[in-house]
């Protein structure tokens, strides 16, 4: 009977939604960890005291800035796509593919707790 299940229960439900705060929690955290980072780069007050690296140390400082720009852009992505997978858990629709109908495997969930796609629509679009 388990098998046909069309949504997770309120307390599977809940049992989600602490798992996935946890980790906007965690990813908030680490957000803040990469915006400091870029905006302490090059900042390191040797400025003036090794001139003949002066170059390679600026291209080092844009090639770090724009690594953690990225970063921050991923990050702030993933907790965009955490607190809709909370707006899913409160409407009651989290963790069924939005391709099958069928509900996503709990533990694809706890790996990827953002999903949408089962495996099985998410080999389909291979």
């Amino acid at each position: 009977m388990a098998t046909n299940k069309v949504k997770y229960s309120d307390k599977e439900l809940e049992e989600f939604k602490v798992l996935i705060q946890a980790k906007i929690d965690k990813a908030q955290h680490d957000l803040e960890l990469i915006k400091s980072a870029y905006l302490n780069d090059g900042n390191n007050g040797t400025d003036d005291t090794s001139p003949q690296f002066k170059s390679f140390e600026e291209g080092s400082t844009t090639m770090s800035k724009e690594a953690n720009s990225a970063l921050a852009i991923r990050q702030e992505k993933f907790i965009r796509d955490l607190n809709n997978a909370i707006t899913r858990i409160n409407n009651k629709t989290y963790g069924i593919c939005r391709v099958t109908g069928k509900l996503i495997n709990p533990e694809r969930l706890k790996l990827v707790p953002h999903a949408t796609l089962s495996i099985e629509a998410k080999n389909m679009q291979s």
